[in-house]
Parts: C-alpha cells; structure tokens; sequence
C-alpha cells in the first residue's frame, strides 16, 4: 500500500475525509498500464482519477503536460477544474491547471501549445485539433497520464471512436502513456476495457462498493396517466408538492421539446412563486451558465433538464430527481438517479413519472432493473470508417506518415483491432482521391505519396480546412434566437432552420420557458418580441429521441406472463386484465398480431417491442409487402412497442409479411431512393472530409450543405455504387436511423412463432394506438380507391350521377348545336 504523503495526509484530515478503499487501490495501481475504475456516484471517482497525479507531481518536478483529462461536455471539464483547483490551493502545490475546449479564447489554445500545463482539461474535438498540429510532440512531451471522465457517456457515440484513435497518436508520441477511465454505470466492464486499453494489452477493472441502493419510487398522482402522450402534464400539482419539500430538485425529460412544455405548464401553477429554471442544450451559452451558477448557489428550488446534466457535475444541494416520461434506458435512468445527494453511501432519491399508461409499465420495469442492478446496452460494433477517415487527414495534418506505421497505431485502438489492411487502405485511398468517381476533381485529391512511401498533404493550406471541419457531433442547423433590439437585443438560444420557415409575423413559440412573438429573420437571426396572447407552437430542438432498449423491453413482456400484478396502479393492472379478457398479452418468444375493423378500415397491430425506429422501419416495410400483395394499405402509426397499420383490405396471414429474405428484399428497394439514405450519407461524409461545413470564408447553410451532399449521392449511386461512403452510409443506416438490427432481433425471437387474434373490435392494448401522433398515410392503391369511392358519393349527393356521360370518343365540348 502506497502511503499518501504527510501534505495530503494532513489536507484530508483538516478537512474530516479519509481515503476510500478504491482511492487507496487507484494511488497503488498507478503504474498499471490501463486502468477502469467503476464507483457510484458521489464515491469521489474524479479525485481517485486524479490522486496519482497530484502526488507525483508535489513529489517532483515535472516540465511540461503530466496528465490529460477528457470530459464529454465542456461544463463538466470547467467544473473538475474549479474542484481540482481548491486542493492544489491549500496545499499550496506547484501545479497549473487549465481546460482548453471551443470555448477558449485563441491566444491561450496558442500559448496552451507552445507551454502546456501540467493538467489539461480538454474534450475529444480539442484533443483531436491538438494532434493535427506539426508541434504535436513539443506539447505532449513528458505526458504520463490520460483520465478519460464519464468514459461511458463517450463509448456510446463516434465521439468515443474518435477520442481513442487520439489515443494511439499519443501513444506513439509517449510510449509510456498511462489510461484510466471514470464512470458510474457501465453494463460491460471487459467491453468498456477493451475499448480504452491499447490492444492488445490488457485493461484493469477496478469495482468500488456500489453504496446503498436508491430509493427510488413511482410519483403518486391523484388523476391517472392519460392513454397517450408525452408531456404528463397530469403529474403537475404532485411535482410541484415534491419541490415544495425538497431542497432542490432537478426534474429530467427525454427531449428539450418536453422540457419546455413541461417548464411552461409548471410555471403557470407555480402559485407560490418559487424560483424553477429550465436548461438544456438549445439555450444561449450565458443562460445556461447563469442557471448553473444558481444551482451552485443554491438559489433554485427546480430545473427541468435535459441530458445536459446527467452527468458527474456537482450542482449544489440537489436532493431529489424526477424522471418525467419512462427512461427508455435503464443505464440512463441511473445516471441521472445519481445526481441527487452526491455522496458516497448516501442513497439517491428519485420518483418516476410515467406520461401514458403503457408508461407506468415500462418504468416499474426500469425501477425492477435499477433495484437489481441490472444495466442495459447493446454490444458496439466495429469502428466506424468515416470516423478514420476523419483521423488518416488529421494525421496528415501534422506531417508526413508511414501507411504501415499508421495502420499498426489504428489497429491498436480497440474498436479497430480487427481493421482489415483492405479497409484501411480503402479509407487512405478515399482521403487521398475522393475515390474512382470524383479522382478527376482537385478539391477531393488531398493527399500523396512521396518518392519514399510516405504520404503528405497535396496542399499544406488544406490543413486550415481539415482542422476547421474536425468532429464527429452533426448538429441540426440552427438559427440564433434573440430579443428585437436597434442594436440585437439579448440572446435566447436556437431553434431549427426547418422551424423557423413555419413560421410567420406574429406567430408564437416557446423557448427558455417563456413565449415569444416572431418578428422576422434578419441574416441569420430570428428576432423576437415576448408575447403571451396566443397559445404557443414549440420550437424544434436538435436532439436524439430515445429507444426503449432491447433488456427493458424483454423486461416489459415478462411482465406480460404474471397472473397479476400487484406492483402496478391499479387502473393500469385493470387495463391489462381487460386485454387478456379480450385478446392477449404479448408473450417473451412470440409475436401477437391482432387484426380488426375499425373507423371504415381493417385494423392491424403487430407487437413486436423492437424500439421506436425499429417499429418505424417495420411500418414502411409491412405496408410496402401489403401494397405488392393487394392488401391496399392506407397508413400506420408506430411507438416503441408496437405498429398499427390500415387498410383496405383485412390481413389473413400475417406470416407471409414478416418473411426475412421479403423484408430484406424491401427494405433495399426502399433505402435506395430514401431520404433517409441521403441524410445518413451528409453526415457520414461530412464525419469523413468529403463535405466541408466549415471554411475560411464562412459556414455552409444547411439548404447549401444538402444540395451539394445531394448532388454527390446521385452521383456516386449512378457512377460508383460500391463508393467507400455509400458503403458506409447504408452500414450507418442500417444500425441508427432505421434500426434494422432490431426487427432482425425480433425475428430471431420469434422464429416463425406468431399468435394471430381476429377481433371484432378494438382491443385494450391497441386502443393507446389510435391517439398516437406520427400517423405515416401511405399512397398506393388503397389511397386511389378510397378517392374513387369519395367522387362516387359526392357525385350522387350532388345529383350529378344521374347525368348521362358523352361517348367516349366525343368530348363533351363538341358539337352543342
């Protein structure tokens, strides 16, 4: 056991703390190559991240970088910075901190290069740009030790793909270099390790005692749940009783829609006046930052939120969470559970509020699997190619580089270690040419091989353009939001440029919780007047709608099988009673259909529990298989649980739509003119360098950035249909936008076992179907019919029927003699 030194030793007991067991085993294990720590929130993981550090640098000196800190948000690096500093202070250590992300002013990211501090706090973008840079090794000499933060929150996106292809570059640069990573809820430690460790070596797993279990229960309301819906506006009089009893509440929604309806709704009985903020991520920067400042102080009594605060920053006295519509996640849920009393072995406080009522039953199953534990996530797939493309001309940025030698560094990155020679030298050469379609264009060819075998930038001014464009985040156009001022008055925030369109002189919306009028658009401004007189639109705000995972949902139908359910309210214990009566549950290994007239039309739902783009996806198929077999289908609807479709026509055999090869069939057919095929690709090819959004003269508009983006799909689809990045693009839709890999999960569920009930009407479950918004018409022979059968009625309602029609041959403008 590694003794802390007396400095430290005296620090801690001024302050009445001892080291925790994991603190202790993470200053012993400093040496160790790769390191993951997993400890509950408030277990002091960032100061156990950091303790090595700290001793090593009171004990000697050290010139240059020690150690390297990446967070995934900017607020949370400024924040380890404030909380870094208070030691080094009083004990009075010779060590400089500094963060450096897009919001640090250019002279400092200057000097920052040329005289490192001892820490940086950086994200994975600054990190990237720092190892474009020729000087790359002059900043990082002597760096020792990277702490990855929240390594969970990185893993989860490309951003984690980009950080650890960084990684090998550092490594290269600093063969010494030692890795730890920080996080609270991590469903696969040996998969989380093998990520961050560089492979092949191997990465310690370091578990602290989890703490106390939380308590974590289901909001008692007076009035029920609505049937559908979203905002659980029913919930407001008991959400606003728990702010009343607690400290400081923060209370969290999915979207930043949600989050400013709610706020909205809430302000409007906040009869006692208390002081409630709203934060996300679409509010101007200042806004934000003074709501934070706030929390910190003390001074709020709530915070509708976002995921702009699920992770490990400590804002004040927070000592109740409430999670506003079902989690979708168990993994998330717990994240943001350990925001409230962050201390170690303080157990967190958290209630659910379900918005719907087939809510209440998903979140009593994430409330089962946080009580035991039970952690959610999907395997990752290997790294994606966009994202090394992205790295070949970065690297090239920074100066000449040996193929064999940058292919051994990537595959050293665990997302890549089973990266063919062949993939990778597809990747140099799209850097390279642009590829076979677009090698006679000079602004695709930006790399070349010198007599020696090394490969350098064609143009060293293209370095400008690349390290402009470097990321991985493919934000939603958005214009700036701010009050009608002679001079521009104060700033809101953003909404999408596609809301911003809808809008006319004099129309209302919401943002940072208030209404405002739309006054116009002045460049690229949308000014504002506040306006309270007309029922407010809700501005569009960039963001992920989350999917129910694939463990909740398993959740959730082994629910199905109990012959009752005493956990549940009783209205929704009711509810599921009555549909067994009537139909049946869904069962775990099977797929319940059931089909029945209603409103003019046959009625079809298929459960399939595959997640809101998977039941998506199986709607635009299964009604393209019902249009082929004549089955005229009309439109459908689809949630995270379940597609209901309408048609003409009744569906006998559901078997013969759910065909795998059919579906396959279809669903190559359909991406191939998709839109979505063409938003996927704008963003894989911007990831990768083929668009540019960002250049010296100024920032593309997202109608320029489309059209051209546009224009090369078409291109590469008619000239190179095996192109790198259309390969790519279909790999990217696949898996995200369309979730196919989750109705391919269903399918291997269910192999062939389908329960097929023909009902005479509406069943219980289905009937939540029916008030969903999102309803998808669908054009085709039913659509055709349904407007025949409409002139036919009105031609006899108004008589004209009976009028007897010319020949066919003669118009009936001829010949009125």
């Amino acid at each position: 056991m590694r003794a802390l030194p007396p400095k430290f030793a005296d620090w801690f007991a001024q302050n009445g703390w001892s080291l925790h067991p994991h603190q202790q085993e993470m200053l012993d294990r400093a040496e160790a190559p790769a390191l993951l720590l997993i400890a509950p929130t408030g277990g002091g993981k960032t100061l156990a991240g950091f303790l090595p550090t700290l001793v090593d640098l009171a004990e000697q000196e050290h010139e240059g970088m020690h150690t390297l800190y990446i967070s995934p948000l900017k607020a949370l690096a400024a924040d380890i910075k404030r909380n870094l500093t208070r030691p080094v202070d009083e004990m009075r250590l010779p060590i400089r901190i500094e963060d450096r992300t897009g919001d640090t002013p250019q002279s400092r990211r200057r000097r920052q290069r040329a005289d490192p501090p001892h820490i940086l706090l950086t994200t994975p973008e600054s990190l990237a740009l720092l190892t474009s840079y020729e000087d790359a090794a002059r900043t990082f000499r002597g760096l020792k030790r990277v702490v990855i933060d929240e390594i969970h929150a990185l893993a989860e996106s490309k951003r984690g793909d980009q950080l650890m292809l960084a990684l090998t570059r550092l490594q290269a640069l600093c063969p010494g270099l030692k890795r730890v990573g920080l996080s609270a809820t991590v469903e696969d430690p040996s998969a989380i390790a093998h990520l961050m460790a560089r492979h092949p070596d191997p990465c310690e797993v370091l578990l602290a005692d989890p703490g106390p279990a939380p308590d974590i229960q289901m909001l008692h309301t007076e009035e029920a749940p609505p049937w559908a819906g979203g905002g659980a506006a029913y919930s407001i009089p008991a959400v606003l009783e728990q702010v009343r009893q607690h400290k400081t509440t923060l209370i969290f929604h999915n979207t930043r829609a949600q989050a400013e309806i709610f706020f909205h709704n809430l302000w409007l009985a906040n009869e006692d006046a208390l002081p409630i903020a709203i934060h996300h991520g679409s509010l101007d920067r200042a806004q934000r930052e003074k709501v934070e400042a706030a929390m910190v102080r003390g001074d709020l009594r709530a915070i509708v939120c976002t995921g702009t605060l699920d992770l490990g920053i400590d804002w004040g006295d927070v000592d109740l969470i409430i999670q506003i519509g079902a989690p979708k996640n168990v993994k998330r849920l717990v994240q943001r559970i350990g925001r409230a009393n962050h201390r170690y072995n303080a157990p967190s406080k958290a209630l659910l509020v379900p918005a719907n009522r087939f809510e209440v039953v998903e979140c009593v199953a994430a409330l089962e699997a946080v009580l035991e534990g039970a952690l959610d996530g999907d395997p990752r797939g290997p790294g994606p190619r966009d994202v090394l493309c992205q790295h070949i001309l970065i690297t090239a940025c920074a100066g000449p580089f040996d193929a064999d030698d940058l292919f051994a560094q990537v595959r050293s990155a665990g997302a890549y270690a089973a990266l063919s020679r062949a993939d990778f030298d597809a990747c140099l050469d799209f850097c390279a040419t642009g590829g076979y379609a677009l090698r006679a264009y000079d602004r695709w060819q930006r790399l070349l091989q010198r007599p020696d075998g090394q490969w350098q930038l064609r143009d060293p001014r293209a370095a400008q353009r690349i390290r402009m464009n470097i990321g991985t985040i493919q934000d939603t156009d958005k214009l700036k939001v701010r009050m009608k001022r002679n001079r521009g008055g104060k700033p809101l925030g953003e909404i999408e440029e596609g809301f911003a369109a809808t809008l006319t002189k004099g129309d209302t919306f919401l943002i940072g919780g208030q209404i405002v009028r739309y006054e116009g658009l002045r460049e690229t401004v949308v000014e504002v007047s506040r306006n309270a007189a007309k029922k407010p639109k809700v501005a569009t705000f960039g963001g992920t709608k989350f999917a129910t995972s694939t463990q909740l949902s398993a959740r959730v139908q082994q629910m199905f099988t109990q012959d009752s359910w005493p956990e549940l309210p009783r209205h929704t214990a009711e509810w599921l009673t009555l549909q067994r009566e009537v139909s049946q549950l869904p069962q775990p290994g099977t797929l319940l259909v059931e089909s029945f007239p209603h409103d003019f039309a046959e009625q079809t739902v298929f459960y399939g529990f595959a997640g809101r783009n998977g039941q998506q996806t199986l709607g635009l198929l299964l009604t393209k298989r019902m249009e082929d077999l004549g089955l005229r289908p009309l439109g459908f609807v689809a949630t995270d649980y379940a597609t209901l479709i309408w048609g003409l026509s009744p569906v006998d055999d559901p078997a013969q739509l759910l065909d795998p090869s059919v579906l396959h069939e279809g669903l190559d057919s359909w991406l191939a003119g998709n839109a979505v095929m063409k938003r996927t690709f704008r963003a894989a090819a911007t990831i990768a360098g083929l668009i540019e959004r960002n250049s010296p003269q100024a920032r593309k508009s997202g109608r320029q950035t489309t059209f051209s983006s546009d224009i090369l799909y078409d291109t590469l689809q008619r000239y190179e249909p095996d192109h790198l990045m259309l390969d790519i693009t279909r790999e990217e839709a696949l898996s995200g936008l369309v979730d196919f890999g989750r109705i391919e999960e269903m399918l291997g569920r269910i192999a062939g076992r389908i329960t097929h009930r023909k009902l005479t009407r509406v069943s219980p479950l289905a009937a939540p179907l029916f008030l969903e918004m999102g309803r998808v018409p669908v054009e085709g022979a039913g659509q055709e019919r349904m407007l025949a059968e409409e002139a036919e009625r009105l031609m006899e309602a108004s008589g004209l029927a009976q009028l007897t029609p010319p020949p066919s041959d003669q118009p009936p403008w001829r010949d009125r003699r």
